[in-house]
């Protein structure tokens, strides 16, 4: 090859430091002693204790005292244990009960990896050769729950990147929404996940409702129907779990204006996502109109099941996410195209986990067929071939950076070129990898391996942001000419 990778020396390490302060489950018999403690403590009692608490953790996290509010909030149904009404409680020991219900978690002390970069919505105030950048990625902390978290930086006109400060102060959304839900795409969701030829039929539930219903108005019916039997069959309990399994994963955030890019945390709302969510992969989406959006597929995990799903974003700060439905929306490493093409979307899939294919659609929520597109050919890619990210369009055609997986579980990452008008058509793949894990980056939680979720053109460079043996991230630099000529030379 002619064309030589370029490792820069910039690292993203997991930092034990970076903490989010999380509502604490536990029992109720515990939690009513919490609370028959605190309600025992005199005032001062309370104003000392509360005091202590809010020197402590006040400069680790914005607005502590309001999350011991929000967090006293959903323990007030235990109240009623002691017939004292909440409201009559006073702020002091309000906060103080909130406390004993909070916990700290650390979002990425045991991993920071599997990148993805993308063009920054604000370009302004740089060079003519600089681009401003954000980069996500998967945090993994304590119990191996992962979420999504972000940094920015700028890059020159030698793709240098420098990275803007990282700020502590830590928070997950400030307001969560719930979706409105369509009953016949819902309905089709559910017959996707289930042959309901063997279980319940969903009418017994979906008939109850209105052609649009919430959350929270779903929930409410299969309580109704719950208690109208007695008996409660064991494939209705199963199609009432799968309805508010489903129902959860769609929901709406938003960020406070005051929070640093890198102190937002897309940490796991929904049922379907409570062990993690995995990989994303952001895009910068330019629609027919010229309207922009960034768009993230990733895969959600409950620790059973995987739901592949679609973060929307115009700046940063509100995000939608829906689940992504259809019959390839069953495995994990969707990435979508950039632009529409031929007037429909375009996804690239992995569907039965070895091979790569792309497909087309008019809905980018719904998704059917997909079309094999490459198969592994070479040793480092016997065991599976899979995109690392979405394509990057250049005048040769899709530039699709690839992860192979060869002898030894090894992970490399490689490169593939695709027909700009149809990309079913491979121009050209390498014959080597393009990156291959060095001593250094062989060694981690999960070794030999490197790892992409998605790279930008700079200038003239590829900006590939990588993981290393999913533990940490780094990136390197390829120039983007020599790249395709050799892709295109490898045939």
């Amino acid at each position: 090859m002619n064309s030589q990778i370029v490792r820069r020396n910039v690292k993203f390490l997991p930092d034990a430091s970076r903490v989010i302060a999380r509502f604490l489950f536990t029992s109720e018999n515990r939690s009513i002693n919490i609370i028959r403690n605190v309600l025992s403590m005199s005032e001062e009692s309370v104003n000392v204790i509360l005091g202590q608490v809010l020197r402590d953790y006040s400069r680790r996290h914005r607005s502590i005292s309001k999350i011991f509010e929000k967090h006293f909030n959903k323990v007030t149904h235990l109240f009623s244990k002691f017939n004292i009404d909440p409201k009559l409680l006073t702020m002091s020991q309000k906060v103080l009960i909130g406390s004993y219900f909070t916990m700290e978690y650390s979002i990425e002390s045991a991993a920071f990896f599997n990148p993805s970069i993308v063009e920054h919505p604000d370009q302004t105030e740089k060079g003519d050769k600089e681009k401003r950048v954000i980069l996500s990625f998967r945090a993994t902390g304590e119990g191996h729950i992962s979420s999504i978290v972000f940094r920015s930086g700028m890059l020159d006109e030698n793709s240098n990147l420098t990275v803007d400060p990282v700020g502590k102060m830590l928070e997950e959304a400030e307001h969560i929404r719930r979706h409105v839900y369509d009953k016949e795409s819902f309905k089709s969701k559910l017959e996707e996940m289930q042959n309901f030829h063997t279980i319940m039929p969903p009418d017994i539930i979906l008939g109850k409702l209105g052609d649009n219903f919430t959350y929270g108005e779903l929930r409410a019916c299969i309580e109704e129907v719950r208690k109208e039997s007695d008996t409660l069959i064991a494939d209705k309990e199963m199609l009432f779990n799968q309805m508010m399994w489903l129902a959860s994963s769609h929901y709406e955030i938003d960020f406070s204006l005051d929070t640093a890019l890198s102190e937002r945390v897309i940490f796991p709302i929904s049922r379907t996502e409570r062990n993690g969510i995995e990989d994303a992969r952001f895009v910068k989406f330019t629609d027919d109109n010229g309207e922009i959006n960034y768009y993230a597929t990733y895969t959600a995990y409950d620790g059973m099941r995987i739901l592949p799903k679609m973060i929307k974003t115009k700046d940063f700060y509100h995000f939608k996410i829906l689940p992504i439905n259809g019959d390839i929306a069953q495995n994990k490493g969707m990435a979508l195209f950039p632009r529409k093409i031929n007037g429909k979307y375009a996804m690239l899939c992995r569907i039965d986990g070895v091979n790569n294919y792309v497909s087309f659609s008019d809905n980018i929520n719904f998704w059917g067929k997909a079309e094999i597109i490459q198969r592994p050919l070479y040793p480092w890619e016997f065991v599976q071939i899979g995109n690392c990210g979405s394509p990057i369009e250049t005048k040769e055609g899709w530039l699709v950076i690839t992860h192979g997986v060869g002898a030894m579980r090894e992970y490399v990452l490689g490169a593939a070129l695709f027909d700009l008008d149809i990309p079913e058509k491979e121009i050209g793949r390498l014959k080597h990898p393009l990156l291959i894990p060095n001593a250094e980056e062989r060694e981690g939680y999960v070794p030999n391996v490197v790892y992409s979720c998605g790279s930008i053109v700079h200038n003239e460079d590829l900006i590939i942001p990588y993981a290393t043996s999913d533990y940490a991230s780094t990136y390197a630099t390829v120039n983007l000419e020599m790249l395709l000529k050799d892709i295109k030379n490898s045939n």
